[in-house]
């Protein structure tokens, strides 16, 4: 015969109760249950449900949302005439493309990167206003004719370029999907957990955490491509001190506001200043 339950007590996350024999046991409150469900279930999918990935080129152990740079490719080339169309679709000028090109093409000659599987291929945008350089996953890179007319080297736009081609070897996009997961889930699951129905204080604060972790590791992305950016010129035979002369053309562009890192997704140029030097020093040994 099931022991009547006499009373319910709740204390904290926790229903205490007892039966009439005295004997006590405990039962999770459902809102614990699903928030450890959430936790719980993010972290055995960020587990099992993700690429482990150890990078050639960077040395470090990643965690990839997709398997194969295949995948990554095939990302790329879909969403890249989308970016080409927000961005004013592609110069007008044929001699500063073929300058992107040529630059492009003796990075990739010259470098590891040549050996990977990417379809490295270099766009040159026509919007004229915005100060931009960004790569998706697979090879497609873009920069803008707002930065590119502000150039005063060759090198300079090799630094640029080389920088973007560290974001695709480094499969920083690809690494980024997976963290992003992770700590969404993470934040949803504790939002969950420190939740009384009255207030989500606890909710605000999980995400906060979540987007800071996540926007470290782009602002980490950004260093370590930075340092691949300088490896490749390098090795291209361009002068990788002119990638200084580019974080000084950016923190213009900015109006040279050079607040803190912190809640930023990219380090101020004054800090990537320090650790190209850094790099620069390091490859040159």
């Amino acid at each position: 015969m099931i022991p009547t339950l006499q009373r319910l007590v709740h204390a904290g996350h926790v229903f205490i109760y007892g039966d009439s024999r005295g004997r006590r046991g405990c039962a999770f409150h459902p809102r614990v249950m699903l928030a450890l469900l959430i936790i719980g279930g993010t972290l055995v999918y960020h587990w099992f449900g993700t690429t482990t990935y150890q990078n050639e080129f960077t040395g470090r152990e990643q965690k990839l949302a997709l398997a194969t740079p295949q995948e990554e490719i095939a990302l790329g080339l879909q969403s890249a005439p989308q970016m080409i169309r927000e961005m004013g679709g592609l110069s007008r000028d044929p001699a500063a493309r073929a300058k992107v090109d040529a630059v492009g093409a003796r990075l990739i000659a010259s470098t590891a990167a040549k050996q990977t599987t990417y379809q490295f291929k270099f766009h040159l945008l026509a919007d004229a206003r915005t100060v931009n350089a960004f790569a998706l996953p697979g090879g497609q890179i873009f920069i803008t004719e707002a930065l590119f007319r502000r150039f005063k080297s060759e090198d300079q736009l090799a630094g640029v370029l080389g920088h973007e081609m560290g974001h695709v070897v480094g499969r920083h996009s690809n690494e980024q999907m997976a963290n992003s997961r992770l700590w969404s889930g993470l934040a949803q699951g504790i939002g969950v957990l420190t939740s009384d129905g009255y207030n989500n204080t606890g909710a605000h604060i999980a995400h906060m955490v979540a987007q800071y972790k996540v926007m470290k590791f782009s602002r980490d992305d950004e260093l370590e491509s930075d340092a691949l950016g300088v490896r490749f010129m390098l090795q291209a035979g361009y002068n990788p001190e002119a990638l200084i002369g580019v974080m000084e053309i950016l923190a213009e562009a900015s109006g040279g506001s050079s607040g803190s890192d912190f809640m930023s997704s990219h380090p101020s140029p004054d800090n990537r200043i320090e650790k190209i030097r850094e790099a620069i020093a390091r490859e040159r040994k």
